[in-house]
């Protein structure tokens, strides 16, 4: 796909172009005129629709022009802005199947949001993960005119950021996406190594196994003690209090300003089981293959502070990636093992399939000892988060009022649905162990009970927030602009996190 943003009102006539009305119901959306003819085009248009309408990705040629006419509001339940996000979604790939060179999308009434919403929709249809084919096929080059009239400047420096946005999702898919035997820790960190050298601003810290259990992070070491492939953890810094907020992001500020914006550390901690057996407690054969995914939460805060690295904004961020592999081996550990965690408290593991939030207690220590202020921790956690609100909606649990209403309006802009769940103490008995001061797992409200346990390693006075991306992450069906595999969700959720706090300060 190609981008060609023109400072034009109208776009000339080509035979070898087509152009793109969006439509809602009884009118065009975003159509100036398409030529000297355009003003004649664009009343045919509106008089169709009223005696039609036109149908989703119709393709005729009115007036001369051969016209896609995208239907803006098909899907039920999306807001506004998926719905362009879709409309543009589909018009690529139609485009791409039809092989039109050059398709020209009239946006000069278009308001910010609504580009940038629009532009993620045409790349989400250039996305394929074929690493794996005998046979690769490249999409069609589609190049999309955008005919932005006197916002062209505007868009550009939109258009730079999706791009930015949009290859760190592309970075998250693939890596998620990626075989386990391809994707073990140790390769992971060395995806994670390559990726802080050629970022500017970001810097790395690994800790092996021998390490991790030196300095007492024992989640680690418990979960992945039974593979081969030993556990790691990352930390990726970035310090962006150089430079100011607002829209110009990415000039240096003064050190007053400085001083003003190093106030907050936001810490992305994920979990990042490149493979999930379920341990001894074995998972059914039947849900084995997804579990490439289960380092979903890792996959997305490495690329999230990428993006956020590069986009220079005004924050302090850091990510830690919490990697292991939950495999059967004669290390493994054993049901009603007890370890001591980071922060002191002892914990029996009750179910060896309750893995990741293990390897969480340690992230979460990690970043209480970097200096966190606020955290975000993301994880492919419990099959309960699936069952309550499936795969189009994360459900996610804060102890901080304002970072949750955070979380959901930063969602809400970048089209991606988030639902608050109740840190209910009623249920934290249940956690309590026998012999240790904490088992694993609860006996009820399974990913209640998940997020009851992480509270307990979360720093004190830190404004904290779980996701638990189990349903989002990865699907087995068709779900928006993902056919089958990993979503990317979340990481714009975190770019725009990021972002807002940057420029709140």
């Amino acid at each position: 796909m190609k981008l060609n943003i023109i400072a034009a009102e109208t776009a000339k006539v080509n035979d070898n172009k087509a152009y793109a009305l969006f439509f809602v119901k009884e009118s065009i959306q975003f159509s100036k005129v398409l030529s000297a003819k355009g003003e004649s085009q664009v009343e045919s248009v509106l008089k169709g629709i009223k005696e039609g309408p036109f149908e989703d990705l119709e393709f005729l040629e009115i007036d001369g022009c051969n016209t896609f006419f995208v239907d803006a509001a098909k899907e039920r339940g999306l807001s506004a802005l998926d719905h362009l996000r879709m409309a543009a979604y589909r018009l690529a790939q139609k485009a791409m199947k039809r092989q039109v060179p050059c398709v020209s999308l009239f946006l000069v009434d278009a308001a910010d949001e609504q580009f940038k919403a629009i532009l993620h929709g045409l790349y989400y249809a250039d996305y394929k993960f074929d690493a794996y084919k005998s046979k690769q096929k490249e999409n069609f080059q589609v190049t999309f005119e955008i005919v932005a009239g006197d916002r062209a400047a505007a868009f550009k420096k939109i258009t730079e950021e999706v791009a930015v946005e949009q290859k760190a999702i592309t970075l998250a898919r693939n890596l998620i996406n990626t075989s386990a035997s391809d994707l073990y820790p140790a390769a992971f960190v060395e995806d994670a190594k390559t990726i802080a050298k050629y970022t500017p601003g970001l810097s790395i810290k690994v800790r092996n196994m021998k390490q991790l259990e030196k300095e007492g992070f024992m989640g680690h070491v418990t979960v992945g003690k039974g593979s081969s492939h030993e556990p790691h953890m990352i930390t990726l810094s970035y310090d962006g209090t150089k430079f100011t907020a607002g829209k110009s992001a990415g000039k240096f500020s003064s050190a007053k300003s400085a001083k003003r914006t190093s106030r907050d550390h936001l810490v992305i901690v994920g979990k990042g089981l490149t493979f999930d057996t379920g341990g001894l407690c074995l998972k059914p054969a039947k849900s084995m293959p997804e579990m490439i995914s289960d380092m979903s939460g890792a996959a997305t805060a490495l690329a999230a502070i990428q993006a956020i690295a590069t986009l220079k904004l005004p924050i302090r961020v850091s990510a830690v990636c919490c990697l292991a592999e939950n495999a059967i081996g004669n290390k493994s550990v054993l049901p009603g093992d007890i370890f001591k965690a980071k922060n002191g408290k002892t914990v029996m593991v009750d179910n060896t399939d309750a893995e990741g939030r293990l390897v969480l207690s340690d992230g979460l220590a990690e970043a209480g000892l970097i200096g966190a202020t606020h955290i975000v921790d993301l994880a492919t956690l419990t099959g309960a988060m699936v069952r309550a609100l499936g795969y189009a909606v994360t459900g996610f649990f804060s102890n901080d009022d304002d970072l949750a209403l955070k979380v959901i309006n930063c969602g809400e802009a970048c089209c991606e649905k988030f639902w608050s769940m109740p840190l209910e103490e009623e249920y934290a008995d249940a956690l309590k162990d026998k012999f240790a001061d904490l088992k694993n797992t609860g006996s009820d409200a399974g990913a209640i009970s998940a997020a009851l346990f992480l509270q307990e390693f979360v720093p004190e006075n830190t404004a904290w927030a779980h996701w638990d991306i189990a349903g989002t992450a990865f699907v087995t069906k068709k779900w928006k602009y993902t056919e089958y595999g990993a979503t990317g969700f979340g990481v714009q959720t975190l770019i725009e996190l990021a972002r807002e706090m940057g420029q709140s300060e």
